[in-house]
């Protein structure tokens, strides 16, 4: 097997410690981690993180954070906006209609890891595109 930090394929490695390999990957990996010491230490520095969001208990949701959740959120100037604004194009957001009502508390959905991952990938590149983009003028910094 060749070497996943090496070849840059560190999301084997995830995947592993995750326990989402089928038996005959994670034993190879397995195997490579036994004789690779670089490999060694990133999974045990892995299954750490794991263990400490394991034992994580999330606070309560504090009563009316809904609300001020998205008042703040309908006061921020959006990245898109941002990006189009040098554009001279101007994004109108619709309000809520009428009798939508925000709910009192949080709902908390299970995501598996994988999600999670990709979802703060997604949300890390937003944030370099981001900025990239100055907000008053065409050219992006480069």
């Amino acid at each position: 097997m060749r070497c996943p930090i090496e070849t840059r394929e560190q999301e084997l490695l995830l995947e592993y410690c995750s326990g989402t390999l089928d038996r005959e990957r994670a034993a190879h990996v397995r195997e490579h981690i036994g004789t690779c010491r670089v490999c060694g230490e990133f999974t045990a520095r892995q299954a750490a993180v794991w263990r400490a969001l394991e034992g994580w208990d999330a606070p309560a949701v504090s009563p009316g954070f809904d609300q001020r959740l998205y008042a703040r959120i309908g006061k921020e100037v959006s990245w898109w906006d941002l990006a189009l604004r040098p554009l001279g194009v101007l994004v109108e957001r619709s309000p809520r209609p009428a009798g939508v009502r925000v709910p009192e508390s949080a709902q908390v959905d299970v995501a598996s890891p994988d999600q999670v991952e990709r979802a703060l990938d997604d949300m890390e590149m937003l944030r370099e595109f981001n900025g990239m983009v100055r907000p008053d003028t065409a050219d992006p910094k480069m």
